[in-house]
């Protein structure tokens, strides 16, 4: 009875150890991956906490693995310059201005220098404001 209850523990630990060694978030939660702030989930804060007090070297790799991943933040949380709070929309009539135009006008209300003959600039068509906050979060997922 007794080497019943050792191999059972022995199984429990070493599943334990296993699950810290990849990281918590990173099991529970891989569409998270690669994102790059937020807010830190409490559950898998909490779980590769418990990682680290009982096992010193798992659970640092588990909240190593977490932070490097993205996998620890919440989904839709980051707090990114670019987020969806700090939006505004500029009117202006496109029929009539030319790139020049759009840069002045982009330099006005946000005081940073575009130029649209910049390679790493991106331009795309957005049907209505709603799907700024779309494009944001797929941008920030990269």
């Amino acid at each position: 009875m007794v080497s019943i209850i050792q191999r059972m523990l022995k199984v429990c630990i070493c599943a334990i150890l296993i699950a810290q060694m990849a990281g918590c978030g990173a099991i529970f939660y891989p569409e998270r991956r690669g994102q790059r702030s937020g807010r830190i989930d409490a559950g898998v804060a909490v779980l590769d906490g418990v990682g680290l007090l009982l096992f010193i070297i798992p659970g640092v790799i588990a909240f190593a693995v977490d932070f490097g991943t993205g996998a620890i933040y919440l989904p839709g949380t980051s707090r990114s310059s670019s987020g969806a709070s700090n939006i505004r929309v500029v009117k202006f009539d496109p029929s009539h201005g030319a790139d020049k135009d759009l840069e002045q006008i982009i330099k006005n209300e946000t005081g940073k220098n575009v130029r649209f003959n910049d390679a790493s600039l991106e331009v795309t068509r957005l049907k209505s404001r709603d799907d700024i906050k779309g494009k944001l979060a797929q941008k920030e997922s990269y």
